[in-house]
């Protein structure tokens, strides 16, 4: 599974970030580690140098072999806790969409 980040203007993309949050993604998403050719990772913070309370946004976008990209969004007030809740949604979203394809 290869793995794509993407951050705006108000979130650094350093090595260390993107080896910690990959560390995580490939740990909760190993189940699927041979359905999913690409993961693109978008971390974003919403209000730039003001602080909120869910203000930081993590898209996972799963790009799945012979099927249509699965998205999902988290907001929070931490990168580690919206990619943590959206890795969550994912894993929801790849066991319904791939356990449909089973069934058939």
């Amino acid at each position: 599974m290869q793995i794509q980040f993407n951050t705006d203007n108000n979130i650094a993309g350093t090595d260390k970030l993107k080896e910690t949050i990959s560390e995580k993604l490939t740990n909760a998403l190993s189940k699927f580690n041979d359905k999913i050719t690409r993961l693109e990772v978008h971390l974003s913070d919403e209000n730039g140098q003001k602080s909120g309370k869910k203000d930081k946004r993590c898209m996972l976008e799963a790009r799945v072999e012979k099927l249509k990209p699965i998205a999902v969004t988290s907001d929070a007030g931490s990168i580690d806790q919206a990619v943590d809740a959206a890795s969550d949604k994912l894993i929801a979203a790849l066991n319904t969409v791939l356990g449909r394809i089973k069934s058939y």
